[in-house]
């Protein structure tokens, strides 16, 4: 009689572990009496302070009956913060098939966490949100700057939450496919707050060229490594009195054009040649000549760049200083042979288009962002980024690459519910500048936790960290 009334309670065991994989089981710690067991997912696994993230999973039980109207709990453990253990956060009900949903977890995250959820004695596995802080960066407007401690740029910015005393690391971009940052000069966090910290970080360029500016956070152990938006630049030499450079536009949109010109001093009607060369190129190759006017000015043909380019000038030598009587050109003053411009970096920024479709869906949808890249970026990283908390800027929350034909398509599950502007942006780097598209602004309805599915692991991905 008895072995009769344990058949019933056994397969009921056996209908349990066929509903759950074995895998999660085996980080799951069931009721004491073996019939409920709890899982837990959370979307984002990884966001910038202030994001909101959304815990959700289901309880099941033996008697499907009893998963429904059963309280869950909510239970995280900070990072860092030493024998803290797990503490009680918010409690939530479960639907009809057990199912359940933290749609804003825990309020306000800022730091690095743990979390696990409990319901009828059962407890899900432990699992943990990376959190990235949220950094500002502010500099000189984006555009031209020269090089040369005359010409030292100040870069500031804000850390929040605060963390003073760490690291922060200027880097700057150093890849033809966007993904490569190298460190150039370092600052530390100070206190600038109760909520926030900030920096200041003093830089000389002393290479001309591209010059794709941000920061890198190196927390103390709260948040993980964190980058702030990129800012930028062209870097050019300092100008050469004697003979001078300058663009009409700087930088240009691919397709666009530019034109080359200034002045050389006491050189009135002389040749000058403009040379070019891009990064792929090894030595500067001559693109025109033209003579200066009477006052010695000149100015070359439109140019239309393809890619991010040097230039410079070269003066006629003209009357060499301490050459023989025959040298002598009347009325020229001497100069050195070879006379040449600094050189000139004009950045050819990326023209993007981008669309998102749809732009309303529920939690747990995906929205697709697509488009196109010029000139022709095959290989190159693209970023997603999303508007921060704040509304300051932006933060990258999807990394991918520019696909064959030069077009991308990047597909993003939003799970938090409410208005969302996000932007595509391509990083620059010594090939050509970055460019951002227009923002778009996602509305993301509620949606029954039945309905929510696990992140894909692209879904949230950050670029590199690179030198530090």
């Amino acid at each position: 009689m008895r072995s009769r009334m344990f058949i019933p309670a056994v397969t009921a065991v056996i209908s349990l572990l066929v509903l759950l994989p074995s895998s999660a089981l085996a980080h799951r710690h069931r009721s004491p009496n073996g019939r409920c067991a709890i899982d837990m997912n959370i979307a984002p696994r990884q966001i910038v302070a202030g994001d909101p993230v959304v815990v959700f999973g289901r309880l099941r039980c033996a008697n499907p009956t009893n998963a429904a109207g059963q309280e869950v709990k909510l239970f995280h453990h900070l990072t860092g913060a030493p024998g803290s253990g797990y503490n009680y956060v918010q409690r939530t009900t479960t639907e009809a098939n057990g199912f359940y949903e933290f749609s804003r977890a825990d309020g306000v995250v800022e730091t690095n966490r743990s979390w696990y959820v409990s319901a009828r004695g059962a407890r899900s596995a432990a699992k943990q949100i990376r959190v990235a802080a949220q950094v500002s960066l502010s500099g000189p407007a984006e555009g031209q700057l020269q090089t040369g401690f005359a010409n030292r740029v100040t870069f500031t910015g804000t850390v929040s939450p605060a963390d003073v005393g760490a690291r922060v690391i200027l880097q700057r971009q150093n890849a033809l496919t966007g993904n490569q940052w190298r460190r150039i000069d370092a600052g530390v966090v100070e206190a600038g707050g109760a909520t926030r910290g900030v920096f200041t970080i003093t830089h000389t360029f002393i290479v001309p060229g591209d010059a794709n500016i941000r920061v890198l956070v190196r927390s103390q152990g709260r948040n993980v490594p964190s980058t702030s938006e990129v800012l930028a630049y062209t870097v050019s030499q300092t100008q050469n009195a004697e003979l001078s450079i300058q663009a009409s536009a700087d930088p240009i949109a691919y397709g666009e054009a530019v034109t080359i010109s200034g002045k050389l001093a006491n050189g009135a009607n002389q040749p000058v040649t403009l040379l070019a060369r891009t990064v792929h190129q090894q030595g500067f190759a001559r693109v025109a000549q033209v003579d200066t006017n009477a006052t010695g000015e000149y100015s070359f043909p439109a140019q239309s760049p393809l890619n991010s380019t040097f230039y410079k000038v070269q003066a006629a030598a003209g009357r060499l200083c301490g050459a023989t009587v025959s040298a002598v050109v009347p009325g020229q003053p001497c100069r050195a042979p070879g006379l040449s411009s600094a050189v000139l970096y004009e950045g050819v920024r990326d023209v993007l288009t981008a669309q998102a479709s749809p732009t309303t869906i529920g939690a747990g949808q995906s929205v697709t962002f697509s488009g196109t890249v010029s000139p022709d970026q095959t290989g190159h990283a693209i970023y997603l980024e999303r508007q921060n908390a704040n509304g300051g800027g932006f933060h990258v929350i999807q990394v991918s690459y520019v696909e064959a034909g030069s077009t991308y398509s990047l597909v993003h599950r939003l799970y938090d519910p409410g208005t969302r502007v996000l932007r595509v942006y391509i990083p620059g780097g010594p090939g050509n500048q970055g460019a951002a598209s227009q923002r778009f602004t996602i509305q993301v309805d509620p949606a029954p936790a039945s309905t929510l599915a696990p992140e894909a692991p692209e879904n949230t991905t950050l670029p590199p960290e690179g030198q530090s």
